[in-house]
């Protein structure tokens, strides 16, 4: 029995384990992939406080190890089932069903699909959804991002060490990330921009060769050449295992109030997955503190 078992290792959820279990509440975080979530997959952080500039993985690590420190326990499993009502809470994760007297669920957001003809069949042979993971394979080449917000325009500037040339296919006439942002991809060489067009078709024979795409203004259709599609249109909540709860919006994230508390007593949530106007790693991290006090209180009142 746990006192809190706490869904996802991303920042929300290891700072809402570094602040339970310094609240010495017995601690599980539970995570199906590497620790830090999205951070994992961000080349470097410029808005987080207290540091100019860091990797997503040092970032990652940092908040890892230091809730490792203070006594937290970690599992890497998926979690596909929960009991959320009543006493003791059960998430069932790697085989194993994990009792505790609070849940506090930071189960984060995975990348948005454009879902079109053939997406899925070039995923791993030119579709990417992480710069960091993949720009290297694209030295010298001719790459495509998808999308006008942050993440396309910092993992474009990303990818303009290695590729030939980024165009940036952008679904309105303006794009939508941070002007800082903005300024420093307009002045870079490398870049350029192709606006009000969306993405009908990735092309390609054993590899990806192009995508077509139609312009929204004047419905007209036209094939770009390209050797990678990078695609950054947005997340969507990681909280398939939670339908039937009660505690999802229309938009499948999960609705709280101020103290992160859901619906269901004992039950909280942090960061991404979260119903919030604002997804960034100072939120999460926040979001995962205030639960883990909020689940603190929870257990002194059973």
């Amino acid at each position: 029995m746990y006192d809190v078992a706490i869904i996802g290792g991303g920042p929300a959820g290891l700072a809402a384990g570094l602040y339970a279990a310094r609240a010495n509440l017995k601690t599980i975080v539970i995570e199906k992939g590497l620790h830090g979530g999205q951070m994992q997959n961000t080349l470097e952080i410029e808005n987080y406080p207290g540091f100019k500039r860091i990797l997503g993985p040092e970032l990652s690590d940092h908040m890892y190890h230091q809730a490792l420190e203070v006594g937290i326990e970690w599992k890497t499993a998926e979690v596909t089932a929960v009991k959320l009502d009543g006493q003791p809470k059960v998430v069932q994760a790697g085989g194993e069903a994990i009792e505790a007297k609070a849940v506090i669920i930071a189960s984060g957001a995975l990348p948005r699909y454009l879902e079109v003809p053939g997406e899925k069949e070039f995923q791993g042979r030119g579709v990417s959804y992480c710069a960091t993971c993949d720009g290297a394979f694209f030295r010298g080449k001719r790459v495509l991002v998808v999308g006008g917000g942050d993440s396309a325009v910092e993992e474009g500037m990303f990818l303009t060490q290695f590729a030939e040339s980024v165009t940036v296919l952008v679904r309105r006439d303006v794009l939508k990330a941070q002007p800082y942002l903005q300024e420093r991809a307009f002045r870079n060489p490398k870049m350029k921009f192709v606006w009000n067009v969306v993405v009908e078709e990735i092309l390609g024979d054993t590899k990806v060769t192009g995508v077509r795409i139609r312009n929204i203004v004047d419905d007209t259709t036209q094939v770009l050449e390209g050797d990678g599609v990078f695609v950054y249109i947005g997340f969507y909540p990681n909280s398939r295992f939670l339908e039937g709860t009660g505690i999802l919006n229309e938009s499948g994230y999960v609705v709280t109030d101020a103290k992160m508390a859901t619906a269901i007593p004992g039950v909280f949530a942090a960061g991404d997955v979260r119903d919030t106007p604002i997804r960034q790693v100072v939120t999460a991290a926040s979001d995962g503190a205030v639960a883990a006090m909020s689940a603190f209180e929870y257990i002194q009142s059973l």
